[in-house]
């Protein structure tokens, strides 16, 4: 087997036909994407190549830096969030009473379609007799509002069904990565009279680290291409105060059927997400902890 596996060819052939499904399903299309944003095209006529027309004019677009702040805020509301769903995670990493449920109902959430907890929250939101409402009502509150109709709340009324959904996904990761830690260490450290907060915040944070960085990435990442809740909410309404960059992308391409410009915004959103990336990982550089 090792004579077998060292021979250079045999290696290539079994690598091949992933790497061909990597360029074909990956590469390829952001290439045509990049290329696309270069050309002035209704998305069944010829194109025509304008050159960087479409992204000069992205570069001068309020509306589509807007879009692009509305992103950043949903990937700072999604980062703070972290620590909520790490506080969660240590909990029930503990020995408590019903942590197997109370882990069970966090990931209710992931089983769910976008399209479903968006149905869900329409329903709360509702400025008539959502629940929401009802309840600020038998508070006494006479004007409640309409939290998806006002352009000063829309867009954070739709942070919390974000949240909510995606809590289960990271306390699942922060806790099996708190189950990996050595009982040895925690068991070491109550001998020496640590307390619950301490070893928390010595012991468990530092050997979870490279996890929670990890999970910092995948928030910010995901946060600046959110679009399916979004799209069945509020579609980017009112006014766009709710439009995030792949939503405005999807409403130029398909609703304008400007498929150049928004071929060129989905190319910008790449690389927007790429820059962000190496940011967060240039400045969470550290070496792996090994335990």
């Amino acid at each position: 087997m090792d004579k077998v596996m060292s021979n250079k060819k045999v290696i290539a052939l079994y690598i091949a036909p992933a790497l061909f499904l990597v360029l074909a399903l990956i590469y390829v299309p952001i290439v045509q994407t990049g290329y696309f944003g270069m050309t002035k095209w209704n998305g069944v006529g010829a194109k025509e190549f304008i050159g960087l027309e479409n992204y000069m004019a992205l570069i001068k677009d309020e509306m589509f830096w807007k879009t692009a702040y509305h992103s950043l805020m949903l990937a700072v509301f999604s980062v703070i969030s972290l620590i909520g769903y790490l506080f969660i995670s240590i909990i029930l990493a503990g020995k408590i009473k019903g942590a197997d449920l109370l882990r069970k109902i966090y990931l209710i959430p992931m089983l769910l379609a976008s399209v479903a907890i968006a149905q869900l929250w329409l329903k709360i939101y509702h400025p008539g007799n959502g629940i929401l409402n009802t309840i600020l009502v038998s508070l006494g509150v006479e004007n409640p509002p309409a939290w998806l109709a006002e352009p000063e709340l829309a867009l954070y009324a739709i942070v919390v069904p974000i949240i909510w959904q995606y809590a289960g996904f990271y306390i699942l990761i922060y806790y099996a990565a708190l189950k990996n830690i050595p009982e040895s260490l925690l068991e070491a450290a109550r001998i020496d009279g640590a307390t619950p907060w301490q070893i928390a915040l010595k012991i468990k944070l530092p050997l979870i680290m490279n996890v929670i960085k990890v999970t910092i990435v995948l928030a910010v990442v995901g946060s600046l291409k959110y679009f399916d809740l979004i799209y069945v909410m509020t579609d980017g309404g009112p006014n766009g105060s709710s439009e995030v960059m792949a939503s405005y992308m999807y409403h130029r391409a398909f609703k304008e059927f400007d498929f150049g410009y928004g071929s060129a915004i989905g190319f910008f959103l790449l690389v927007i997400c790429l820059v962000v990336t190496w940011i967060i990982r240039k400045f969470t550089a550290a070496d792996e902890n090994v335990y």
